[in-house]
Formats: structure tokens, C-alpha cells, sequence
């Protein structure tokens, strides 16, 4: 996941405006100014320079106030912004374009789309109903069905928060409102995911679910309140009525801690915290620990182990029968 983060960081061609000294250079077939509303329009193949960014459209108007301060730039009818450097194009489309010349903030309305190209290629496609990058304060919020592509990795959201550095590194990472990650054939979901560049630690809390396709085919899936996943440990955590199911094996706690196989970094282990229990068809195990292996499949149980046992007289008058063996 850090990768499409940190691809989608370098998207935002606008940080350019950041640049305080860079000349503005509007050309267009026509320009008028109306001193009653206070504007400057530019009609007919309307093109905009400032420093290395680019923009292109058929019409747009500036506000100036005070008589000479120039305010907002604004572009409509789907108008195209650019920048490109070395083998990286960056560009932005939207119905309409407005660069804040005092603010320095800069938002895409309607339809936006922002990609990064290398070469010809795209590698990075970002879609909303609007983004608007502050490149003062360095956030950059993306809201309306926002959707971000990165090679097999795709996020949803209803809302998205970036926020980078002075360098334009990332900081941090905010997904919400029905978000979703997915890649290839695992996929998450949650009310939102929150990702921490410092500590490397990506959040998921509220009603969150993660489906993930284990190497033999066989669907793992995980229920919780909140989870957790540290990038540089490769280790899981989940907490808050947590469930799991993997083949005949349904498990639940307060909390779980999982942990990759040495050899294939896969999840292998998973560790229950707190009072548990794992079912295999008619048996039930309480315990206070549990450990839950995948490959080869296996658990073992500590701590106050309590086994339930379903149906031991095989349905004589179709009453259930139980069997306890345990404290």
C-alpha cells in the first residue's frame, strides 16, 4: 500500500504554485476586462503558463481586486493542466479549474482526474467529484466517489486527506466514509483507513472487513472493530469482537495478533488474546489463549480450555445434545 501513497503524493503537479516568484502568462484569441464585476476574461484557445505548469482551455476569467491585485484564475468547459518533467508527465483534468494566485490553493471541480504518466504509460490514476491541494499547508483533500489506481492496487472513498512536507513527502494518508482497498484478490473495508509515513502503520477502524485469498486458493476472512497492519514488521493486529473464518474453522475474541510464515511472508499464525473460542464442526473450544495455524492447519488452546461438543448421540428424538469437557 505505501507505494500507491507515495505515487499519488508526486500527482499533484499544482505544488508548483507554491512558487512565489514565477511569472503568470495568460495568452487567448481575446481578452476583456469589466471593471464593474472585476474580472479579466480570456476567450479561445486559452493557455496558461506559470513556471512548469501548464493549462489549457477554451475560456476562463481572473478576479482582481483593489484594482490591480490579481485573486482567482478560473477555467471552464473542461479545461487540461499539465507539467512535465524529465520521463514524468503529470496532468489534471476537470470541468473546472480555479488556482487561488493568493491563497495558493488549488481545486478541480466536476469530473476530476488527475494521472501520472511515465513515458507514455499511467501510473498512477486518481478520480473524484473534486480535489483541492493547499500548497501552503501542504493537504490535499479529494471528496465524492474518490478512487485511486496504482498498477493492482485500488482504493474507494467517499473522502480522501493527503498531507505532505515542505519537500512533498508524504506524512500521512486518510481514507473515509466507505472505504475500500483492494488488491488483486484480497480486499478491505472499513469506515476509514488512516496511513502514518513515521511509523508505518496503516488503521482501519470501524466495521472493518479484510478478505484475503490464501496460496491455496482458499478465502481467509477477518471482522473486527479495528486492525492494524505495521509495514515494517509485516505484522497484523485486530481488536473489537473480532471474527474469523478459514475452511471449517470459525474463531472470535477480544483481540488477535497475526504473524507471517519465516519462509513464505505470508499470514500463517494467528494469536487470540483474551477470552476465545475456535469451532470445527460440532466442537467448540474456549480458552484464554488460542493459537490458530493455517498451513498446516492446527490450533492450540491454553489457559481455562473448555471443549463443547454438539450431537454426541447422533439425533435419536432431534434434540440437541451436548458434551463439556473443561472447567
Amino acid at each position: 500500500m505505501k507505494k500507491i501513497l507515495i505515487a499519488f503524493i508526486g500527482i499533484f503537479l499544482f505544488a508548483c504554485l507554491a512558487v512565489q516568484a514565477a511569472d503568470l502568462v495568460i495568452e487567448s484569441k481575446t481578452q476583456t476586462f469589466n471593471e464593474g464585476d472585476s474580472k479579466i476574461k480570456f476567450s479561445g484557445d486559452v493557455k496558461v503558463s506559470v513556471d512548469s505548469l501548464r493549462v489549457e482551455g477554451q475560456k476562463a476569467d481572473v478576479n482582481v481586486i483593489d484594482g490591480q491585485k490579481l485573486d482567482t484564475a478560473t477555467f471552464y468547459d473542461k479545461p487540461y493542466a499539465y507539467e512535465i518533467k524529465k520521463n514524468k508527465k503529470r496532468e489534471v483534468k476537470a470541468n473546472i479549474l480555479k488556482l487561488s494566485l493568493i491563497t495558493k490553493v488549488v481545486r478541480a471541480e466536476g469530473d476530476s482526474q488527475s494521472i501520472v504518466f511515465e513515458g507514455q504509460k499511467p501510473i498512477v490514476v486518481i478520480n473524484a467529484d473534486v480535489q483541492e491541494y493547499n500548497t501552503k499547508t501542504g493537504v490535499m483533500t479529494a471528496t465524492g466517489a474518490v478512487t485511486i489506481m496504482y498498477k493492482e492496487l485500488e482504493t474507494f472513498s467517499n473522502k480522501a486527506i493527503i498531507k505532505t512536507n515542505k519537500n512533498g513527502d508524504l506524512q500521512d494518508l486518510e481514507l473515509i466514509g466507505n472505504a475500500r482497498v483492494k488488491q488483486q484478490d484480497n480486499e478491505s473495508f472499513a469506515d476509514r483507513f488512516y496511513y502514518d509515513d513515521a511509523t508505518k502503520l496503516i488503521t482501519a477502524t470501524g466495521n472493518t472487513t479484510t478478505n484475503a485469498i490464501m496460496e491455496n486458493g482458499d478465502k481467509l476472512t477477518l471482522k473486527s472493530a479495528r486492525q492494524e497492519y505495521t509495514q515494517n514488521t509485516n505484522t497484523f493486529n485486530a481488536s473489537g469482537d473480532v471474527k474469523v473464518w478459514y475452511q471449517d474453522y470459525f474463531a472470535q475474541g477480544p483481540k488477535i495478533a497475526v504473524y507471517p510464515d519465516k519462509t513464505t511472508k505470508k499470514p500463517n499464525e494467528i494469536y487470540f488474546v483474551g477470552r476465545s473460542s475456535i469451532t470445527q464442526g460440532m466442537r467448540t473450544i474456549y480458552a484464554d489463549k488460542i493459537r490458530m495455524i493455517l498451513k498446516p492447519k492446527d490450533f492450540h488452546a491454553e489457559g481455562n480450555t473448555r471443549t463443547v461438543i454438539k450431537n454426541i448421540g447422533g439425533g435419536g428424538d432431534g434434540d440437541d445434545e451436548e458434551m463439556t469437557l473443561g472447567l
